[in-house]
């Protein structure tokens, strides 16, 4: 098992030379906006997994991954050149999911938000709600009319809420200098 700092700082360099391997060397029509993620080597530094995203279609990253099928050898041996190790780690090409779901997440959460400013500026649900959302009947307002009018959630400041803090308040607050 090998140092995770010495593991590091082989990704690290891995991830370099793949990414100038790809970038430039790498002369393959079906070569697509490929970006390298990041480089998972194991203790033994037998086995590198390389995550990588592609911008664009499904397609283009259909194209992404045969080239990568194709030219894994060729950029093992790019590699191999820069790395000081007795043995080189096989190379294992994944695609990097998180960037797609990343971008789910913050659609969700404008979403979220808008469906929110609606309910405070109406009082009530859009008439276009998602499946599986309250209706409208069934919300519970605990605010009246009046109240939701005068609010504004661009203007709430999240370290004036009070989320039920278990310390004290005051000076005299333990643990606090």
């Amino acid at each position: 098992m090998a140092n995770p700092r010495t593991i590091a700082k082989l990704e690290a360099r891995i991830h370099e030379r793949a990414a100038h391997a790809l970038e430039f060397e790498v002369r393959d029509p079906r070569n697509v906006l490929v970006t390298i993620t990041r480089v998972e080597l194991s203790n033994d530094l037998s086995h590198a997994k390389i995550f990588y995203s592609v911008l664009g279609s499904k397609a283009e990253r259909s194209k992404a991954e045969h080239m990568l099928a194709s030219a894994g050898g060729f950029i093992q041996r790019q590699v191999a050149r820069v790395l000081e190790t007795r043995k080189v780690p096989h190379l294992h090409w994944i695609y990097d999911e998180a960037i797609e779901q990343a971008q789910e997440l913050d659609s969700a959460i404008r979403k979220a938000l808008e469906r929110d400013r609606i309910i405070a500026q109406t009082g009530k649900p859009p008439e276009d709600d998602e499946e599986g959302a309250p209706a409208s009947d069934e919300v519970e307002d605990d605010l009246g009319d009046e109240e939701l009018d005068g609010l504004d959630l661009d203007d709430v400041d999240p370290d004036e809420v009070d989320a039920d803090d278990d310390e004290p308040e005051g000076d005299d607050a333990p643990g606090r200098v």
